[in-house]
Formats: C-alpha cells, sequence, structure tokens
C-alpha cells in the first residue's frame, strides 16, 4: 500500500522507487483480474501476464525527476492485447483513488509514434520513456521508434519547439532576472534542460555538460523543496517561501538562494541560446556541392565575421593581444552577431590580463562595446558567461545576479547596470562627454556588491575603476560625482519642492556648480529609470526631472527661468463651480478644475480658505479613487488654490462636478470624509506591512513661508495622504505643498509644514506631530474643522 501522505516528503530517488514499485504491483493486479480475451480460430494463443503489455512512465516520473504533488505521465502499451482497456481501467482507478494526479494513455508503438510525430509535446514527453513494469522488449521498441521518429522529424518539430520558448519567454520572462521566477516555465528553467536533451536526441547538439546538469539539478531541488513547503503542485517561487527554503537547501538567506537561482538560470539559457543557434543552422537545408566556400569578412584587426557569427582571424594571436577581448566583443556588438562559442572558450583559455592602466585602443573598445545599445546586452552576458568581463572588471563578480528586493527592480543588479548602459546609448549625443555617461551607466550600482549605501560605498569603486582604466584625474571625479549623486535629480524632483530656491540651491551646491555634471546626471537618471521599469521612469516622473534640471541650469547660468513649463499649470480643459453658502469667502464658491497632463490629470481646486483644507481636498480625491503624487497650495485674500497632480487608480477620469461637489459637502460638514474613506479601505483592504513608519524633518533644506519638510515612509493604504495632512493640521501646522511617491506597497510621502505665526517648529511641536503621523498611518485621522473625529 501506497503511503500518499509521507510521499512528498521523500527525498526525490525514494519518492520515484516507491511509485515504481506500487505501480508495478498495479499493474500486476489488473493483469491477475482480468480474464485473458478468446483466441481466434485458427490464431495464436492469447498472452498470458504482461506479455505485450508494458507500463511506460514519461514526463518527470521518466526522467526518474518527479517532484512532490507532481502529475504521473504514464503510458499503457499494448500489442495483441484485447483485452487492454479492462487492464487501463484496473489500473487507473486505484491510482485515482490514492489522491495522485493521473495523464493516461493507452497506445500500441505505431499509435505513439504517429501522435508524437505531428505532437510536439507528445514528442517530448515520449523521448524520456522509461519501463516502470511488464513488457521490456515492448517497451525498448517504443523508445528505439521514437528516436528515430524524432531525429526523422526533427526539421518539422524543432521549429514549433523553439516557438514555443520564445512564447514562454515573452509571457513569463527570464527566470535569472526575477524576483518570483516560475523555476519550470521561465526562460532559463527546468524547460531548458529537457529541450537541450531533446537537441541531443535529434543529434543536432551535444549532450548538456555536467555544469548544465548541475544547474538544471539545484533548480529541481528548489522546485521540490517549494512543493514540500506548500503542500500544492507550485513552480513559481513566491518570496513568503524563499527564506525557509533557502534555510532548508543549507543556503545563507533567500538573496543567496535567488542568486544561486539566477545563475542557474542564466547558464541554462545561455547554454540553450547557444545550442539553438546550432541547431537552426543544422536545420536549413544547403545545396549540395563539392566544394562550399564559407566567406569571411574583416571586422577589425585579428576579428572576421563568419556567416552569422564572430571569429578569431587566422593570423591573430589571443596569447600576446590583451585588447584582442574587448576588440573582438565590440565588433561583434556593432555588428549585431554574437561571438562563436569555441571563440570564447579560446579568449577565456589564452588571453593575457589587460595592462593597468588600460591602454588606450582597449578603453575605446570597451566603449564601443557599451555605444552599441541594445546589441551589447548578448555580448556582454557572453564575456560574463566565460568569466572575461569578471576579468576586467573585477568588482563585477560581487553584484553578478545579485537580486534586488526594491519593487520597481525587474533585472538583478548585473543584468539593470548592462541595461542602464544600453538605455544610455540613446543619449550620447545630449551630453559632452558621452564616454563618462556610458560607463557612469555600467557602473552606477556598483556598490551593492558592498555593505552600505550603495551610492556613497559605490563612489570609491567607480573611481578606482575609472582610474584602472586609464581616465584622466578630472574624469575619474568626475566618474565619482555621478556614482555618488547619481539618485540625486529624480529623489529631489520626487520628494521636494522645486518651486523652492532652497531646493535649487542644494542640488547646484551637490554637484559642484558644474553644468556639464548637470547635464550627465539628467542622462544618467533617465537611463537609470528606463533600465528599472516603467513605473520607475513614467513620463511624470521625466517631466519632473526635466523641470528640475531647467530650473538648476538657470541658476547656474545665473539667468532667470523663462523656457521652463512649470510642473503645476493653469487647467484649461474642463470646469465646474459650485457655491458655497454659509462659509466665509462663499461669494467666490468652490471651483475644480482638470487637465490632461503628463501620465496624469492636474486637478486644480478653489475655496475659502481654513485649517486643514489641503486635506480635506485630499480625502475627496482619494474618494474619488484618485492617488496623488504632489500637491501644492497657494492663499491669496482669503482664497486658497490647491493644485493636485493625480493619477485615476482605475483608469476613469475625474469629473469635475463630481469632485466640486464632493470638497462643498467636505466644507458644510455633510461629507464625513474620515467615515467614508475608512469604508473605502474595508472594500479595498490589501495585505498590510509590519514594518514601522519611519518620520524624518529636513529643517534645513527649506526657504520662504514653510519652516520644515517632514518626511513619512509607510505601507501605503488608501486616503493615507488625507490622514497624514489632517494629523499635521491636527497639531497646529500648515501645509503648503506635497511630494507623492509609491514604492511598491509602500509610499513615501514628504511634506513642507509652516506655522500661521512664522515660527520654527520647536521639539515638543515635533514630537506631537511625529506620535500623530505614526497613528495616522495605522488607523483613520482626526479631520480638522470639516468632519467629526471618529
Amino acid at each position: 500500500m501506497l503511503d500518499t501522505e509521507a510521499l512528498p516528503g521523500l527525498p526525490r530517488a525514494e519518492r520515484v522507487e516507491a511509485l515504481d514499485r506500487w505501480l508495478a504491483g498495479l499493474l500486476a493486479d489488473a493483469v491477475a483480474g482480468t480474464p485473458p480475451a478468446r483466441a481466434r480460430r485458427g490464431g495464436p494463443p492469447p498472452r498470458t501476464g504482461t506479455d505485450g503489455l508494458a507500463l511506460v512512465a514519461v514526463g518527470s516520473l521518466g526522467r526518474r525527476e518527479l517532484p512532490p504533488h507532481g502529475d504521473l505521465d504514464l503510458v499503457l502499451v499494448h500489442e495483441d492485447r484485447p483485452e487492454v482497456a479492462a487492464v487501463a481501467d484496473a489500473l487507473w482507478y486505484p491510482v485515482w483513488d490514492a489522491g495522485l494526479r493521473l495523464d493516461h494513455s493507452v497506445r500500441s508503438v505505431a499509435d505513439a509514434v504517429a501522435v508524437a510525430s505531428t505532437d510536439v509535446k507528445a514528442g517530448l514527453g515520449l523521448l524520456d520513456a522509461r519501463l516502470v513494469a511488464g513488457d521490456a522488449e515492448l517497451a525498448a521498441r517504443l523508445r528505439t521508434a521514437t528516436l528515430v521518429n524524432w531525429r526523422q522529424a526533427a526539421s518539422r518539430l524543432l521549429p514549433q519547439l523553439r516557438d514555443l520558448r520564445r512564447d514562454r519567454a515573452r509571457r513569463l520572462g527570464e527566470l535569472a532576472f526575477l524576483l518570483e521566477p516560475d523555476l519550470k516555465e521561465a526562460y532559463g528553467g527546468l524547460r531548458e534542460g529537457q529541450v537541450l536533451r531533446a537537441a541531443a536526441a535529434a543529434q543536432l547538439a551535444d549532450e548538456p555538460a555536467a555544469e548544465v546538469e548541475q544547474s538544471y539539478a539545484f533548480l529541481l531541488d528548489v522546485r521540490d523543496e517549494l512543493r514540500r513547503r506548500s503542500g500544492r503542485a507550485a513552480d513559481v517561487l513566491v518570496r513568503q517561501e524563499q527564506r525557509a527554503i533557502a534555510a532548508a537547501l543549507g543556503l545563507a538567506d533567500e538573496d543567496v538562494l535567488l542568486r544561486e537561482v539566477s545563475l542557474a538560470g542564466r547558464r541554462l539559457a545561455f547554454v540553450a541560446d547557444e545550442t539553438w543557434r546550432r541547431v537552426e543552422a543544422g536545420l536549413v537545408r544547403r545545396p549540395r556541392g563539392r566544394y562550399r566556400r564559407v566567406r569571411r569578412e574583416p571586422l577589425a584587426e585579428g576579428v572576421v565575421r563568419q556567416g552569422d557569427e564572430v571569429v578569431l582571424a587566422r593570423d591573430a594571436r589571443p596569447a600576446a593581444d590583451p585588447g584582442l577581448v574587448l576588440r573582438a566583443a565590440a565588433a561583434a556588438a556593432r555588428a549585431d552577431l554574437l561571438l562563436s562559442p569555441y571563440t570564447l572558450k579560446v579568449l577565456a583559455v589564452h588571453s593575457p590580463p589587460m595592462p593597468v592602466p588600460w591602454p588606450a585602443e582597449a578603453r575605446w573598445s570597451f566603449l564601443r562595446v557599451l555605444a552599441s545599445g541594445r546589441s551589447s546586452v548578448p555580448v556582454l552576458e557572453q564575456l560574463d558567461q566565460e568569466g572575461l568581463l569578471a576579468r576586467l572588471l573585477p568588482e563585477w563578480d560581487r553584484v553578478r545576479s545579485l537580486p534586488q528586493r526594491h519593487p520597481w527592480h525587474r533585472f538583478t543588479v548585473d543584468r539593470h547596470l548592462i541595461e542602464a548602459a544600453a538605455a544610455a546609448s540613446e543619449l550620447t549625443r545630449d551630453v559632452d562627454r558621452p564616454d563618462l555617461l556610458l560607463v557612469a551607466s555600467l557602473l552606477h550600482d556598483i556598490g551593492k556588491g558592498w555593505p552600505g549605501d550603495h551610492s556613497v560605498v559605490g563612489e570609491p569603486i567607480a573611481a578606482a575603476i575609472g582610474v584602472r582604466m586609464g581616465f584622466a584625474e578630472a574624469d575619474v571625479a568626475t566618474l565619482g560625482t555621478l556614482v555618488r549623486h547619481h539618485l540625486l535629480l529624480p529623489a529631489t524632483a520626487i520628494r521636494r519642492d522645486i518651486d523652492d530656491p532652497a531646493t535649487i540651491e542644494r542640488v547646484a551646491a551637490t554637484i559642484g556648480r558644474d553644468p556639464s555634471v548637470l547635464q550627465l546626471l539628467h542622462a544618467l537618471a533617465q537611463a537609470d529609470g528606463a533600465a528599472t521599469s516603467a513605473s520607475a521612469w513614467s513620463p511624470w516622473k521625466a517631466h519632473l526631472v526635466a523641470a528640475l534640471v531647467a530650473r538648476v541650469q538657470a541658476e547656474l547660468g545665473g539667468t532667470p527661468l523663462l523656457a521652463s513649463e512649470p510642473v503645476l499649470h493653469p487647467a484649461t480643459r474642463a470646469q465646474a463651480t459650485v457655491q458655497v453658502p454659509g462659509l466665509p469667502g462663499a461669494t467666490r464658491g468652490v471651483t475644480v478644475a482638470i487637465e490632461d497632463v503628463a501620465d496624469g490629470q492636474q486637478v486644480t481646486v478653489g475655496a475659502p480658505d481654513r485649517p486643514g483644507l489641503l486635506s480635506t481636498c485630499a480625502g475627496v480625491l482619494a474618494l474619488n479613487q484618485l492617488d496623488v503624487r504632489a500637491a501644492k497650495m497657494t492663499v491669496a485674500d482669503g482664497y486658497a488654490t490647491g493644485v493636485y497632480s493625480v493619477r485615476p487608480r482605475f483608469g476613469r477620469a475625474p469629473v469635475p462636478e463630481i469632485l466640486a461637489d464632493g470638497v462643498r459637502a467636505a466644507l458644510e460638514g455633510t461629507l464625513r470624509l474620515a467615515e467614508r474613506l475608512r469604508q473605502r479601505e474595508a472594500d479595498y483592504r490589501q495585505g498590510t506591512r509590519s514594518a514601522p513608519p519611519r518620520i524624518s524633518w529636513h529643517n534645513h533644506e527649506v526657504s520662504g513661508r514653510a519652516t520644515g519638510i517632514v518626511e513619512v515612509r509607510a505601507g501605503d493604504r488608501a486616503g493615507l495622504l488625507y490622514r497624514l495632512t489632517a494629523a499635521i493640521a491636527a497639531e497646529g501646522l500648515g501645509v503648503t505643498s506635497a511630494r507623492i511617491e509609491t514604492l511598491g506597497a509602500d509610499a513615501v510621502d514628504c511634506f513642507y509644514v509652516a506655522n500661521p505665526s512664522g515660527s520654527p517648529v520647536d521639539p515638543g511641536q515635533r514630537a506631537r506631530v511625529d506620535a500623530a503621523l505614526i497613528a495616522a498611518t495605522r488607523g483613520p485621522a482626526v479631520a480638522v474643522g470639516t468632519d467629526t473625529p471618529s
């Protein structure tokens, strides 16, 4: 009897052996309990026992790789056994009764081969056919016939397999660069190992090398542990399971686990890509001829193009030419080709160390690689897989396949850096020093391989690399500055009021008042954002950063800002006006105007001034499913104008009449904002984060009416801006403007605050505001003057 509850906890080999023994017993019982068919008159006597019957495992069970809670893929092969249907019923029902998942079929050898010749998935599964019980000679014939058919139909079936692989890559992404990868189906996942074996079975590629088998076996171990812990047939390595899986596999933590998964996936994907180029070349039918010349086209000194690959010239001397690696890589990237696998092996074995500092020709070749844009990515991956990139940049090993836990990042650190350099190649005409932009883009996050703030840690590392590359002293200093301050412009544009002169002065002082550095930082911010994700570099953020750069440029040039477009500008598209009787300034009423701007809408609200007005408006916007990303309030003659940059949460544009009516009702007190928002949060509740909120003050960075900046980092939730601004107002502070940024499940909200008297925020008041803000991040707020405390 099979103990199905203990089965998932067994090691993989023992699990397969236990199932084989049980299935063999089931086949014997099924045959013994099924009477043989009568012999035909004049025909041979009926077969008995398992003669002419073979129970064959295919798929993961056939490969002896069945994971916990995996499907049993079984084929009952028969020959001259008319009672096979009854045997099959007697065999399959006990499997179902045991609660196991079963994919089954009953075939003759001819039937199985016929299906495999037209269905690529069936053909791929039968390549793993393994006898579990029954007629060994019949199972051997099935395997032989399947292999012969696979080789004969390779030109038709392998292109289908290639298309399936490309579709998986498009849908599921690359396993090596995902924080929650699909271990089986993602590009570089377990399917790659199976496809490599299929190409070898078609005699179009070699059997996978030992390092490939090791990577494949590691992914199997991770998947087994994932399924064992989740208790179900799961292949996606979800974040909540990673720490426990790492411990079970003897790894230090979840980051080490993800890094090892990434390295395994990259190796599988890299070898699979190389194999498919060989397969596709082998499937191309060439005209017969006695002699066939391969055209060799010179690309650089010692480097030629041969067919669709870049190879070494006959007179190349890799052992005596340290610059040959980069020269070959540059030639391949510029021609949008790849280096041949043999050339990579030769370079890896024979290339001498690069002299320090690098020769000018080597540095020039490296810059040509980076300047090649998208075509540089696979070439750099080739250098990385053969260890050549780490030889040139030893610091690279510290970030290789290093996962990033930030919700915006879609790549590991090393791939992000390469993607950033590729994005920077499109901006080289916008800067005076494209060489520094390309290198800074490749190195801007190099500090993430060391403890501490990666920008601070990365500065001396980038400077040391610049010295080794042979850059001049002034250029090395610029590289360090770019790495140190690569987040300056986006962080300032999002979290500070760029209309405040103190903000502009601080940016100018930080970069050393050098316009060329400002130019490079702007291009680097664009490349970094583009390589991170669409969320990290939205049109709205690009607009804010460009506006900040224009203001700083004007400050550095000593000229007034005339041509730059304001970030928050008058609305012109739609407007609704509602009178608010019984309030000061009611003759002017409440006005709401809406305008389409970059990546969202701008809502301008005019209303009689009163304490907590910005909070009231923010609550009305949140109630109408509008995420606020920036807010600014101005007051003149008792009338306040608030300008809000918003984006609809569910894609619906705001309606000015509804917003105006909501502001009116909130000001009158007939709309209970706190209660309504509490209900809205309950309706759209998401998982809450356990990390405590963090409050920080930046009083030295402001000028004008504001006396301080308070920054709140907390888990994002519905109506958070309303609750935070209400908490600040309840402690007697006015909010003049706000900058809001959402980082995955976290919000970073910065508020410019001021005492009505103009006095600075004293320590006691600051402590009370901190306590109120922390309470607001966790529960309902107290509205000021417009709502009943809840």
